[in-house]
């Protein structure tokens, strides 16, 4: 039997010692040609394969019946590879890709892939390939269509050339609807054809596409939109917005807004007053339709009561500025009912200057104006209130008949949707559901009260003075067989350098039905017409009528 000696000396003078440096050389020259590889050995591989970035299907955008509003559709993308490419061909490509891509693939160029056009239109893309260049190679990629073209435009937003959101919709919920990049490899056979390894159900993985569900009819969207566009194309205004609100619930069943563009088209969007929400993002001064809010706040803080009587010359001086009726004209002594039913400026005046600035500025505040929406879309605006350090002079008086104060179309019909429902300050929400791509719904839109802003009692009075603005007040071109509406007409001056611009105006009317039961509320703002018509009652109210018997219609 050996000494441990022995064993000892034996192990180390084993063999297998002798293989050891040829070990360590060939593990050396495997991580020198996988980690540093020759550049001559890169430049030949290069020449056969190449990594492509794909995307996957963008979400759907939806309304609120299921009409698909916005989705990803397959779209040709076509580049040139050097190695195969003949600059002499170039000149056969005039006319179909733009004249700079052209010039540059008429000089020698590097590398393995120039781009000659981006998800272009399927007629574009049959003229390139029947040209049969050697050299020229299609890609497969998604591009983004709105089916409706610019109905609902300014809500939906747009993509840039990624299909990443901008605007809208596409860009508040980029989160749910965005896909990840994927990849493709393409590998050039020997004979020059080009295949592509792992394109086969890469894009079968986005079947199930993300969803955002809106609240929006896109029936009573058409309607809105048809009829406000009229209005606004016939009066040569500058801007137009309307909304159409459940008052119940707080769901946004319509938006509009005028002049619009087509996100199908990148030429429309050139103009920066085309792409903007003016129903969401344009502050402006309400006017009379401001009317019934700060009588509301009167009545409930003991301002005014429901039977006083007022008298009402046709212009009357307040501290530093003056308050004038429509036209100058006097409207004598009248019930406190009947300021708001004949819009009566110098009576809402005199409410004005009886309010505590402080008191009325967090009344306000409280009814939402002066503060940014919550609702689930960017490029809302907070509207301006003057501090109650700025309420004097003139100033108090001016607030109570809607002027020096600005306030956004979706602030003003939030507001309105009080008097309506009872008093419930809601919040607005246009978005009813989001899933993400695995079927998970991450988001769904609900009825939310912010806070108790009337009682019911001061409602209903507000909501009768509404309905007998339409039998024998200033709107009365609103009325229709079909329903039974209430309604509250505005005029506003637009305010210019710290005074009233002359000539320039805004016309608005705020409207709901049926009355006995409300289920639709409207407002229309025209900006600025410029074809003699600018009151409320002769220019929007005959737009609201339409609509309202165009919804009877398709309801």
């Amino acid at each position: 039997m050996g000494s441990v000696t022995d064993m000892t000396r034996r192990y180390i003078v084993t063999p297998w010692l002798l293989f050891l440096p040829l070990f360590l050389y060939v593990g050396w020259e495997l991580l020198e040609y996988h980690c540093f590889p020759d550049p001559r050995v890169l430049e030949r591989r290069q020449q056969y394969w190449r990594r492509a970035s794909i995307r996957g299907s963008r979400g759907v955008i939806q309304d609120v019946r299921g009409n698909i509003l916005a989705l990803s559709t397959a779209a040709a993308s076509f580049f040139v590879d050097p190695q195969e490419w003949s600059a002499s061909d170039a000149w056969m490509l005039r006319g179909i890709v733009p004249d700079a891509v052209v010039e540059r693939v008429s000089a020698p160029m590097e590398g393995r892939y120039v781009r000659l056009l981006r998800k272009t239109d399927r007629e574009t893309a049959q003229r390139l390939k029947s040209l049969n260049l050697k050299g020229v190679h299609e890609e497969n990629e998604k591009k983004r269509e709105y089916p409706n073209g610019p109905l609902l435009s300014h809500v939906l937003g747009f993509c840039d050339v990624d299909d990443n959101g901008q605007s809208g919709i596409e860009r508040a919920w980029d989160f749910v609807l965005y896909e990840p990049q994927d990849y493709k490899m393409m590998i050039r056979r020997a004979g020059g054809s080009q295949i592509t390894v792992g394109d086969e159900g890469v894009y079968d993985r986005y079947l199930d596409v993300a969803a955002v569900t809106l609240t929006v009819d896109i029936r009573i969207q058409y309607i809105v939109e048809k009829y406000l566009g009229e209005a606004a194309e016939a009066n040569g205004a500058k801007w137009a917005a309307a909304l159409c609100l459940d008052p119940n619930d707080g769901a946004v069943l319509a938006s509009a807004s005028w002049p619009t563009f087509d996100p199908n088209s990148r030429s429309d969007m050139g103009r920066p007053e085309n792409i903007r929400n003016n129903a969401f993002g344009m502050a402006y001064e309400p006017g009379s339709t401001f009317k019934p809010i700060f009588m509301g706040v009167a009545l409930e803080s003991g301002l005014v009561r429901k039977n006083e009587s007022f008298v009402c010359p046709g212009r009357l001086k307040i501290a530093d500025g003056y308050v004038s009726e429509a036209e100058n004209k006097a409207m004598g002594t009248i019930s406190t009912p009947e300021l708001l039913i004949k819009s009566s400026n110098v009576g809402m005046a005199q409410i004005g200057i009886r309010a505590v600035p402080s008191d009325m500025y967090r009344a306000l505040r409280d009814w939402g104006f002066g503060k940014q929406s919550d609702i689930e879309i960017g490029g809302t605006e907070k509207g301006l209130i003057a501090s109650p350090g700025q309420w004097r002079g003139v100033v108090p008086a001016n607030i109570a008949i809607g002027q020096g104060l600005a306030v956004t179309p979706l602030q003003l019909i939030t507001a309105s949707a009080a008097i309506v429902n009872g008093g419930r300050l809601l919040s607005p929400y246009i978005v009813k559901e989001a899933v993400n791509s695995n079927g998970t719904a991450v988001y769904k839109g609900r009825r939310t009260v912010l806070r108790e802003v009337l009682t019911p009692d001061t409602c209903e009075w507000l909501r009768w003075t509404m309905r007998e603005t339409v039998l024998r007040g200033t709107g009365t071109r609103a009325a229709t067989p079909v329903t039974e509406m209430a309604v509250k007409t505005g005029t506003a001056q637009v305010p210019e350098k710290g005074k009233y611009a002359e000539g320039r105006y805004v016309a608005s009317i705020v409207g709901f039905w049926p009355y006995a039961n409300p289920k639709y509320l409207v407002l229309l703002v025209i900006g600025e017409p410029s074809k003699g018509r600018y009151y409320g009652g002769e220019l929007a109210a005959p737009a609201l009528k339409k609509i309202v018997e165009g919804m009877a219609d398709i309801l």
